[in-house]
């Protein structure tokens, strides 16, 4: 393996943190915390999860969370950008919602500092959900009685039918869908069969190429942070014809939200759980394939021409990242009555 200076500076990094344990091996956790203002419940859940899939919180009745954020698969639509109302397409592909109520920053730019914050952008975003506002949402949701009847017993009080509570519920929803048990876990759980040689090899040059710098902690999503306080790199970080190629630096990342230059082509730092299944990869959907991920990431974060040979070892400890997915019935959503509430506020 060719390596620069860069990144055995790297490397050398990478062995102090595990000297010192900042990247330790743990399994992911079988809970995701949940806000004081925002507990979860059964009953929550249950709602949110309704919202989830209803296609009635978008201005026409065609578009879910689900329909970027499929929990029936992988989390993603598995397209390079995600369609919106009317075809409008976005700019970025649709992250994962699996395992993301791990992350302390949602979002590729990380501007939603929680899954409350990030439940409320899509319906409202002209090229996505398209809904005029919030009061349009609120009073559509009001029109509905079997959703009137579930705000109200989950949510008490006066005014329980709102688009915070609605993001409330989505919120807990999420925080259920965790993916355990996958070969990882079971092998830093002490199962040391759990890994075949090829992915305990993959996993040595994950670590010793410095690629653990940032994809460490249980989330491989970098250490843990603050709620709100997102952890950043750039990237492209080093030129390269990959660049140009998959037009990694067009997007400008979170100089969009900041307009801080040092913020240029920074990104939050992505988990690498179910990797494996979340192809099209990076910001904009650019790269169709695992193994080009890691040529792409190896070269443009550090600065080194990756083996086939290794290359395939890593490919082969990032599927040992894949869990259990766990069963998730579609629901069946409460009917409006007497009138559509679809399609009237253009």
């Amino acid at each position: 393996m060719k390596q620069t200076k860069r990144s055995m500076l790297l490397g050398t990094a990478v062995a102090t943190l595990l000297a010192s344990n900042l990247v330790g091996a743990s399994a992911l956790p079988e809970t995701a915390p949940a806000p004081a203002n925002n507990p979860t419940t059964p009953a929550k859940v249950e709602l949110g999860k309704q919202l989830f899939f209803d296609p009635r919180l978008s201005i026409d009745g065609t578009i879910s969370c689900n329909s970027c954020h499929n929990v029936m698969s992988n989390g993603t639509d598995s397209r390079a950008t995600s369609v919106g109302i009317d075809g409008q397409r976005g700019g970025r592909s649709a992250p994962t919602v699996w395992n993301a109520a791990f992350l302390s920053a949602q979002f590729w730019d990380g501007r939603a500092a929680t899954l409350e914050d990030q439940s409320k952008g899509p319906p409202l975003n002209p090229i996505e959900m398209g809904m005029p506002s919030e009061e349009a949402i609120v009073e559509r949701l009001s029109s509905i009685p079997g959703y009137v009847e579930q705000f109200n017993s989950v949510f008490k009080g006066k005014n329980a039918v709102s688009y915070d509570n609605m993001a409330k519920a989505i919120a807990a929803f999420e925080r259920t869908l965790i993916t355990r048990n996958s070969p990882y876990d079971r092998y830093v759980s002490g199962d040391k069969n759990a890994l075949s040689q090829q992915a305990q090899r993959g996993k040595k040059v994950f670590e010793q190429s410095g690629c653990s710098t940032c994809h460490s902690g249980a989330n491989f999503a970098g250490p843990t942070q603050p709620i709100g306080e997102g952890f950043y790199q750039k990237f492209p970080a080093i030129d390269s014809d990959y660049d140009k190629k998959y037009k990694l630096s067009d997007d400008k990342g979170r100089y969009e939200v900041t307009k801080n230059k040092d913020d240029m082509n920074k990104w939050r730092v992505s988990s690498l759980r179910n990797i494996a299944l979340t192809a099209p990869y990076f910001h904009n959907g650019s790269v169709a394939t695992l193994d080009e991920a890691v040529r792409v990431m190896a070269k443009t974060q550090l600065g080194m021409e990756m083996s086939d040979k290794d290359v395939a070892d890593v490919v082969a400890f990032l599927n040992s990242l894949s869990g259990e997915f766990p069963e998730i019935s579609m629901p069946r959503l409460p009917e409006t009555v007497n009138n559509s509430l679809v399609g009237n506020m253009k």
